[in-house]
């Protein structure tokens, strides 16, 4: 929590450094990009758990993310528990059949339909965690007071990439889950109203019998997704 006698500027020296030569960076980058090319949403897990310590230590990793002013304005609430798994998936379900019974427009839910996906969301019981995502919209000195936050949806993306890509290091998968509306999940959570929930991770060892769908392995070429100023 931030103090208000606190928010003064101090230099110290960059704590680490890594110094890699051309081809040095050139074998680290493509290492790096073969192994999160093996990196899938799946939505059919195993039920086998997994240690706390790893959740912990990927959202960890997430914490370690850049946010606007440093006010990291993120917190992740980590569930293994059946029974609130279980609260979610109805809550989350009933949004759903919501969405797909003509809530979503006729173009959204017919772009879904490569995807495969409809109202019923059993990796929601399934997976052995799941890890809600919440956004801070403001924060609070320790006397009470409330401070804005800055960047906020920027911030948290970039936290959520660390975590995905710390729970893929650590050899899982997940699935991202996006129902509409999602304040259902403050009230299950207990989390204030100073947070809005982004988004729900799925997160396990994928099924043995996992499959995705043939349109997730296109993706667009680098000359479409990169313009260069040399």
């Amino acid at each position: 929590m931030f103090a208000r006698e606190k928010l003064d500027y101090t230099a110290i020296a960059l704590p680490d450094r890594i110094a890699l030569d051309d081809d040095a960076q050139i074998e680290a980058v493509q290492a790096h990009l073969s192994f999160m090319q093996k990196r899938h949403t799946v939505r059919d897990f195993e039920p086998t758990p997994v240690a706390q310590e790893v959740i912990d230590a990927a959202i960890t990793a997430a914490g370690s993310a850049p946010s606007g002013a440093n006010h990291q304005p993120w917190h992740f609430v980590a569930i293994s528990n059946a029974d609130v798994k279980h609260q979610i998936r109805l809550a989350a379900e009933e949004e759903e059949e919501k969405f797909y019974s003509g809530g979503g427009n006729d173009e959204w839910i017919k772009a879904l339909e490569p995807i495969g996906t409809n109202a019923s969301k059993p990796h929601l019981d399934i997976a052995p965690w799941l890890i809600v995502v919440f956004a801070q919209r403001w924060g609070e000195f320790d006397d009470g007071t409330r401070y804005k936050n800055y960047y906020v949806p920027e911030s948290v993306g970039i936290a959520t990439g660390f975590l995905i890509s710390a729970l893929h290091h650590a050899g899982l998968s997940c699935l991202t889950h996006t129902p509409n509306p999602m304040r259902f999940l403050n009230g299950l959570l207990d989390r204030p109203a100073s947070e809005k929930p982004v988004m729900i991770l799925a997160v396990g060892q994928a099924a043995s019998d996992a499959t995705v769908p043939s349109v997730a392995k296109l993706k667009k070429p680098l000359a479409q997704i990169r313009t260069v100023f040399d």
